[in-house]
């Protein structure tokens, strides 16, 4: 396998605005820097790819929107790899997209496909999971999903069951996929738990570029269809314009429904590298190293009294001083200021569509 063969999607489409006041449409999550350590979480996704494959051949799918932000926080990699959708159609159309766009100047490429807003916390491990799983689908047919070994009764994820009865004969950390499961509710998340061949779905995909090409072909051909049919244009001046009227018309789906639940030669990485989706500020609260009474801070200008258990972000140079709360959320950006209990953040979501 040539380190010059492997290529990285990073998809960075979405418009969430989960960490409002930080997060807006304008600029949603994955652009922001959430951890405090002035690295947006795209630009943590990139990082942790360093020794996988060049930066010449990291691909960012984005809205058009976004692309003078990706542009601006990742200036090492070509503007020519920053993929831009017309409109939302699911995590499908956008990986057939750059899968054909990279197939049409490689065609050994070996592709990692990553969402651009989560977190790991053992790069080490990453990319030596990457790596082997990049050399598996260079060698096979596979395709293959990174499944997270789960450290609670998780909602808010969905499952990958595994058949850990016979790893696969080249490598011994890879399993074949028995199901893919919806995200449970609790009762069930838990008899998950017990179960030790279930894993949280990441959503981090790894395959040969004509392992997919091909499954699109075979599971779905509307959508193979548009993009085999657009390879004379690809890399030159016409491509945007014919991406803008032919994107509109695939069919919005996820690729789990669209092609991990229907192919056969499904595989499964079970792995531990400190990994979170950060869904929520009770995620964030979750992986930010806390004081003595369990508050994750975040900002070098805080100070607490009497406070317990909470979530605090104010990267601005204001003091912020804060006593008498138990379970709250305070976030501070610009002129917006938020002060909620981490049990109803949910409630929040629609305020803060309404007022961005």
């Amino acid at each position: 396998m040539a380190y010059s063969d492997n290529h990285l999607v990073i998809m960075a489409g979405g418009v969430g605005s989960r960490f409002w006041p930080m997060s807006t449409t304008e600029k949603p999550k994955q652009f922001i820097d959430v951890l405090g350590v002035g690295r947006s979480l795209m630009q943590l996704t990139f990082d942790r790819f360093k020794g996988v494959c060049p930066p010449e051949n990291v691909w960012v799918v984005t809205n058009q929107l976004y692309k003078n932000i990706v542009a601006e926080q990742l200036p090492e990699i070509p503007v020519g790899n920053i993929l831009c959708e017309p409109c939302r159609r699911n995590t499908a159309p956008c990986i057939a997209y750059v899968s054909w766009r990279i197939k049409a100047i490689n065609r050994n490429a070996s592709i990692v496909v990553s969402p651009s807003d989560h977190i790991v916390t053992d790069n080490e491990e990453f990319r030596r999971v990457v790596n082997q799983c990049l050399k598996f689908a260079s060698e096979t047919d596979a395709i293959i999903t990174l499944g997270m070994k789960p450290t609670r009764p998780e909602t808010g994820y969905g499952y990958i069951q595994a058949d850990l009865s016979t790893s696969s004969p080249r490598n011994k950390e890879i399993y074949r996929v028995d199901s893919f499961r919806e995200k449970p509710d609790m009762e069930t998340a838990q008899k998950y738990i017990r179960n030790k061949s279930y894993f949280w779905n990441a959503g981090i995909f790894i395959w040969n570029v004509n392992t997919i090409v091909n499954a699109f072909r075979i599971y779905q051909p509307a959508i193979s269809k548009i993009f085999e049919g657009m390879l004379p244009i690809y890399g030159t001046p016409q491509e945007q314009d014919e991406i803008d009227r032919k994107f509109p018309e695939c069919e919005s789906i996820s690729v789990d429904y669209a092609i991990m639940e229907k192919a056969e030669e499904i595989f499964v990485c079970p792995a531990d590298f400190g990994w979170s989706d950060l869904g929520t500020w009770g995620s964030l609260l979750v992986q930010t190293k806390k004081d003595l009474y369990g508050n994750g801070i975040i900002g070098d200008n805080i100070s607490l009294f009497d406070t317990h258990d909470c979530i605090i972000h104010a990267l601005n140079k204001q003091k912020v001083v804060i006593q008498g709360l138990d379970g709250f959320i305070v976030a501070e950006e610009g002129d917006k200021l938020l002060i909620c209990k981490l049990s109803e953040e949910q409630r929040i979501k629609q305020f803060s569509n309404d007022n961005q």
